[in-house]
Parts: C-alpha cells; sequence; structure tokens
C-alpha cells in the first residue's frame, strides 16, 4: 500500500483486530517488520517484504519497524529516514504522521525499544538480521513454546478467517490473478519458451503494482511440483501447467493454476486425465462448508481420482480400497490444498500451528503426509483446492513402489498416456455461512472453455 494515501478506514480495521488479540493474549506483544536483504553488496538488495504478522496488526509494509501492543494499544517504533535518503528513495512521511494513519497510539524511535521490550511475546521474522535482534532485545531464543507459542496460537486463530478489509484484498489479489492467467493463455504458442508466457502472465501482475506472491510455476515439466525453470521450448503436443498468483500491495495472496494443451487443443488422452482432475476439483467444493473436515475433502479428491484412473483402466480395484493403500499417491501426492490470506500457505511459518487442529499430527502415510490443512472448516476461510495427477519417475519407476503396486497399477496402459507428464487445476474458495464462494470462478476450468481460451 502507498504510505502516503492510506484509507481511513484502515486505522479502525487495525484497531479492531488488536482489540480481538488482547482478548486471547494477555501478554505484551512486539511484532518486527523485518528488514531487506542483500543481493551482492549492500546497496542492491532483494525486495522487501514485511512479516504478514506485522503486516495484519501495523497495515503498512514498513521496514525496519516494530509495532508494541498491550491492552489493545499500539505502539510504533520506527526511525525517521535521514535527510541523506530522500535523493536516493524520495521523501518518506514521519513516524507520526504514519502512526496517525494506522491508529497508532504512540511512536517512538527504534533506540527506545530495548526498555519497553523484555517479558514480551513475539514471532520469529524470516530475515536473520532481525531475528538475531529479536533474540538480543528479548534475552532468549525466539521459537515456538511458552509465551511465544501462546501467541502465535492467538493470531492464528484470528488470522483463520477474513475480515471485511482482508476479504477485499483477497477478491483484488484473485481478480489480477485471473487476467494474468488469461494473459498467459492468450500468448501461449509453440515455439516460444515457457519464460515467454511467465512474461506475459507477470507482465499483468506489475502493472496492478502488484507482486507475484510465490515464484510462478509456468512449466511443461508439470510432474515437478514446485517448477522455476522457464527454458524449455514449447512444442505442439505439450502440456503447460501455470501456478500464478498476484499479491497485493498489502501482502494479501492468491493462488491459481490452471493446464491447457500448447496446441489449443488436448490429445484425447490428455483430456481424458484433465477430466478426471476437474471431477475431483469440482466435487471438492461442491463440499465445502463450516463444520466439514478438510482431510475429508482430500480424502474425497483423492477417492474421485481413484474412481477416474480405474475407469480408465490405468489403476484396477475399488477406489475406496485403492485410497486406503494409497494407490491415488502414485499420481497425486500432495494434499488438495492449503489455507490463504496475506501468505500464499497462510501462516505455514507457525509449522502446522495454524493448518492442524490442536492435538492432530501429520500422518505418516504416503497418501497424507503432505497434507496442509487438517481441521474443520469454518466461515470466513479461505482455501485452495488444487487436485492433481503427475507422472513423477522417481515415484513410479522406484522398484519397491513397482513391487507393492504391482497388482493394482496396469503399467502398459498407463504406458498409453505418457504425454500427461502434470495437470493440475486450482482454484480459492472462500467458506462463506451457507456454504462457499470461488473466488476464482470467473476464469473457467472446463477442458472446452479452455481450449477456447487458449485458441482464442
Amino acid at each position: 500500500m502507498d504510505i502516503h494515501n492510506t484509507p481511513s478506514s484502515l486505522a479502525q480495521t487495525l484497531r479492531d483486530r488488536r482489540q480481538r488479540l488482547a482478548q486471547l493474549c494477555d501478554t505484551p506483544v512486539i511484532l518486527f517488520s523485518g528488514c531487506s536483504s542483500s543481493r551482492n553488496f549492500p546497496a542492491n538488495v532483494f525486495p522487501f517484504r514485511a512479516s504478514s504478522h506485522f503486516l495484519y496488526f501495523a497495515g503498512l509494509p514498513l521496514e525496519n519497524a516494530v509495532i508494541r501492543l498491550e491492552s489493545g494499544h499500539m505502539t510504533l517504533f520506527m526511525d525517521d529516514a535521514p535527510p541523506s535518503s530522500a535523493l536516493w528513495h524520495g521523501e518518506m512521511p514521519a513516524r507520526e504522521k504514519i502512526a496517525q494513519r494506522i491508529g497508532a497510539d504512540a511512536a517512538l524511535p527504534m533506540a527506545e525499544l530495548g526498555s519497553k521490550a523484555e517479558g514480551s511475546a513475539t514471532v520469529a521474522v524470516q530475515d536473520a538480521d532481525t531475528h538475531l535482534l529479536q533474540s538480543q532485545l528479548l534475552k532468549r531464543a525466539i521459537a515456538l513454546q511458552g509465551i511465544d507459542l501462546e501467541l502465535a496460537s492467538a493470531i492464528a486463530s484470528l488470522r483463520m478467517t477474513h475480515d471485511a478489509a482482508a476479504l477485499e484484498e483477497l477478491r483484488l489479489a484473485a481478480a489480477v490473478t485471473l487476467e494474468a492467467h488469461l494473459s498467459g493463455m492468450a500468448s501461449t504458442q509453440a515455439g516460444l519458451l515457457e519464460a515467454d508466457v511467465r512474461a506475459a502472465m507477470e507482465r499483468v501482475i506489475i502493472a496492478h503494482n502488484m507482486t507475484c506472491a510465490y515464484s510462478s510455476i509456468v512449466t511443461v515439466c508439470g510432474e515437478v511440483l514446485h517448477n522455476n525453470h522457464y527454458h524449455h521450448s514449447l512444442q505442439p503436443g505439450d502440456l503447460l501447467l501455470a501456478d500464478v498468483g498476484a499479491e497485493t500491495a498489502n501482502g494479501w495472496a492468491a493462488d491459481v493454476t490452471r493446464t491447457w494443451a500448447v496446441s489449443g487443443k488436448f490429445s484425447s488422452t490428455q483430456r481424458d486425465i484433465y477430466n478426471v482432475v476437474l471431477a475431483a476439483h469440482d466435487a471438492c467444493i461442491a463440499k465445502i462448508r463450516p463444520g466439514v473436515e478438510y482431510q475429508d475433502i482430500h480424502l474425497l479428491a483423492a477417492t474421485v481420482i481413484a474412481e477416474g484412473l480405474v475407469n480408465l483402466g490405468i489403476l484396477q480395484g475399488k477406489p475406496e480400497d485403492l485410497v486406503e493403500m494409497d494407490a491415488h499417491a502414485l499420481f497425486f501426492p500432495h494434499g488438495v490444498g492449503h489455507l490463504l490470506g496475506l501468505d500464499v500457505h497462510d501462516m505455514e511459518d507457525l509449522g502446522d500451528l495454524a493448518g492442524y487442529e490442536a492435538g492432530r499430527t501429520r500422518s505418516d502415510r504416503f497418501g497424507l503426509c503432505y497434507l496442509r490443512l487438517n481441521r474443520p472448516l469454518q466461515a470466513g476461510m479461505l482455501v485452495t483446492i488444487e487436485p492433481g495427477f503427475y507422472q513423477v519417475g522417481a515415484i513410479l519407476n522406484n522398484p519397491e513402489t513397482r513391487s507393492k503396486y504391482q497388482n493394482v497399477v496396469n503399467w502398459e496402459r498407463l504406458a498409453q498416456f505418457n504425454d500427461v507428464r502434470g495437470i493440475r487445476i486450482e482454484d480459492d474458495v472462500l467458506v462463506t455461512s451457507q456454504g462457499s464462494e470461488v473466488l476464482t470462478a470467473a476464469l473457467p476450468t472446463n477442458a472446452d472453455a479452455i481450449e477456447h481460451l487458449v485458441k482464442g
């Protein structure tokens, strides 16, 4: 957000959030924004991204700033920019002006933080310099234990569901993301590089003065789940998987994946697998409502995929039995989605504290160990639904895997689908009091509609 032009409603939103935190946590809290990191020499830095926990209560991406929260009151600690910085960075608002815009009750220079830090709870910041500063000021290791764990649990409960201000930002991120995907589809043609399509998509995000919420995945090697290489040439028979999401200036994210044929037309085998993934996607979204267990949604995706692969002759057996033995995970090894908010994998810096209901731990099962969310859904949650099908050589060609699943996989039939390396379909779904709302529904998922967009 432009700190020179901050909406007046922001201050009230932030006051409401810290009042809610005060009801859950009676310990003083200090949250650090973090600082930028140098790439190769001090003045050449990576783009700064403020800590999401700081952003949630401070509202602005301030660098080298700290907020102290106690009983619903907020003090901002930051130094005014030196006069010399105006030459390189332009004029910056004074500390008191920024404090007014975010509804802080006081504003003090960083030098005064030391005496007010001891005994406070905090959450670790990712950059090493700030993490060290946290430990020095608090005179202890910063970890998810004691008062820090209590604070993290309180913040997770607040950020788990989204207020009106957050939803406004999330809808904006979703709208720009959809525009980016349409641009990517329209720009796709054989002979280009993956990088060309990536550029067409990220151009839209940049043109809206946003950044990417994560490193874009635009690849013909869709079986590599987080593929961040873009050097392959697009060939007529390829599928292109694009997992690209925008992040607003205030840090709120979207996360969308579509898969399309470079030629503009799926082959018969590509369409068959695409429709299996789409059936799982649609079935999961139809089930979303408050009180439903997210793990049950994941298992539904697994069962629909297993059933589809049985119908195609790739798997053999009853779908429920195949899921119980994790046979589906040969082709769908990851979880069906995750929380979405200020972070694209929201609050994943807290480990499984936010993603898993209290008392639950990750399964060691092949088909469940990558599940990022395992708790009942609540109205106001935003989750992704992203089933997929992948042919990962390291999994399918593993001798132990071949032996374990030799009676349930028709390997000869699977070989007929060798033009399908990876397909994923992902949307952002808001849990409402009555059911759900797909924030990204305006971007089609139907195979015919996808073909039309690419050809058009």
